[in-house]
């Protein structure tokens, strides 16, 4: 099985320091829709992992959060695109959770919940909490340079062999040629 993890502010969606509290906030990047389309196209399953600490500070319920992937989820059908799973952390950032990267929580539950060894899948984030959850259970990190990504190029503690693109659909015109 060909499967991919996206991270999903900064990487899928236009990201805000403010978060994004609702479906109005929640803007695709331009090409990430149809990017994700081309990877289903190409046999791949598309996953999201994401932190929403906006739930855990109060600045939004999960029927928003739930809207807001509604939003998300339609606006990649009407692309020609799906996901076959999001996985989101919904704790604040002080939480001793497991689930909230950098921690590898929510790739242990996609790992279990589709069977599979996570060793070299491609994990596409825009942060360096979002390569290193990936690269703890063996994750190939990719560095999108949206969002965050420009900022987040230059830490000295990115994963040794992130692969930096643009964006998404550079990422996909890569995995999919």
């Amino acid at each position: 099985m060909k499967l991919i993890v996206l991270d999903r502010d900064g990487v899928i969606n236009q990201d805000s320091d403010q978060f994004i509290k609702s479906p109005e906030e929640w803007k695709p990047i331009p090409g990430s829709l149809e990017a994700i389309a081309r990877l289903n196209q190409w046999g791949w399953r598309v996953v999201v992992a994401t932190n929403q600490s906006g739930v855990g500070r109060g600045l939004f319920g999960m029927d928003t959060l739930n809207a807001i992937h509604e939003k998300m989820v339609k606006s990649l059908a009407q692309a020609g695109g799906r996901l076959d799973a999001i996985f989101f952390c919904p704790h604040a950032a002080d939480s001793t959770c497991d689930c909230r990267k950098p921690k590898p929580g929510l790739f242990h539950q996609l790992a279990e919940r589709f069977n599979v060894d996570l060793t070299g899948v491609p994990a596409v984030g825009d942060s360096l909490r979002d390569l290193q959850a990936g690269t703890a259970v063996g994750c190939t990190p990719y560095l999108v340079l949206t969002g965050k990504g420009i900022k987040t190029k230059d830490d000295p503690a990115l994963p040794a062999g992130t692969l930096i693109y643009p964006d998404l659909a550079a990422v996909v015109a890569d995995l999919t040629t």
